[in-house]
Parts: structure tokens; C-alpha cells; sequence
């Protein structure tokens, strides 16, 4: 079950979409093993699995 903070204390990271190369923000630090994605780019790649 996920638990959703409705405060905005959560920490943003800045970085790249390793899709189409837009600047976005994420809510985790990225640990540069794995590719990042915009909001659009995530929903994308949600969807091809």
C-alpha cells in the first residue's frame, strides 16, 4: 500500500530525460546506473510494459 505526503518537504532533483533530453524533476537522487525520464517519457515507458 503507497502512502502519499500531500506536504511538498520532499526533495527535487534536477536532471536530464535520457528519453528526449528535456530538463525535469524527480523526486529521488538519480544514481547514474539506471536511465531518468521526464513525466511524459515515464507515462511512455510505463506503458510498452
Amino acid at each position: 500500500m503507497g502512502y502519499r505526503r500531500d506536504d511538498d518537504s520532499r526533495e527535487m532533483h534536477k536532471v536530464k530525460c535520457s528519453e528526449c533530453g528535456t530538463d525535469a524533476e524527480v523526486p529521488f537522487k538519480p544514481d547514474g546506473d539506471r536511465p531518468v525520464y521526464c513525466r511524459e517519457c515515464y507515462q511512455k515507458q510505463r506503458r510498452r510494459y
